[in-house]
């Protein structure tokens, strides 16, 4: 029998800000998308679940606007991530950026990272306290470790999903941000998404 999921993580890529320059005067970056524990990013195991999608390309632009949506069905994760050793039980959602070139492979733009483990525990808080409706602050995520925030971000209950705004910084490049909204929502009905859709 197929284990049920617990829920569906709304992933909105809304913009780039200040990204690098990998062509000769600007970047035609994009943005992939992967949800997964910390095994199946860093060894990309088959037996670790791991889903992925990419938003469209921006050409000539290093502040581009996105605004787009990903759906991914997930089970809920278990533990603690620690980004220094591989962690098998705990979902992390990475992001990486690149510049898109026609008669070469992508260069890479930077990464960042998020442990979703506080989404899931405001979630757990969420039905503690039996909201069903409007709108509370849940809780509060620091920069740290387990995030590439550059300030710190609420997760708020709002009608029936669990979001966090946040502004990540990029990693191993001179300069970059990315600026996503994350959605939690309870135990999708049958009808839920297949892991990885976009929708427009």
């Amino acid at each position: 029998m197929e284990e049920e999921a617990a829920g569906l993580l709304k992933v909105i890529i809304v913009q780039g800000k200040n990204l690098v320059i990998r062509d000769f005067t600007s970047s035609d970056p994009y943005v992939v998308v992967i949800v997964g524990n910390q095994a199946s990013l860093d060894n990309l195991k088959t037996d670790c679940e791991m889903a992925s999608a990419k938003t469209k390309v921006i050409n000539s632009c290093l502040n581009p606007v996105w605004n787009e949506e990903m759906i991914f069905t997930l089970k809920e994760p278990l533990g603690i991530l620690n980004l220094v050793f591989d962690c098998v039980s705990s979902k992390l959602f990475s992001q990486e950026v690149f510049d898109r070139d026609r008669f070469k492979s992508d260069d890479k733009m930077g990464h960042a990272f998020l442990d979703l483990q506080p989404l899931l525990s405001a979630s757990k808080l969420k039905r503690a306290l039996q909201l069903t409706s409007g709108e509370t602050k849940l809780r509060k995520v620091a920069p740290d470790c387990d995030n590439c925030l550059l300030a710190s971000s609420c997760i708020t209950y709002i009608d029936g999903e669990i979001v966090m705004d946040a502004c990540l910084r990029l990693c191993d490049v001179e300069s970059g941000e990315l600026y996503v909204t994350i959605k939690w929502i309870d135990r999708p009905s049958t009808a839920a998404a297949p892991v990885g859709k976009k929708t427009s």
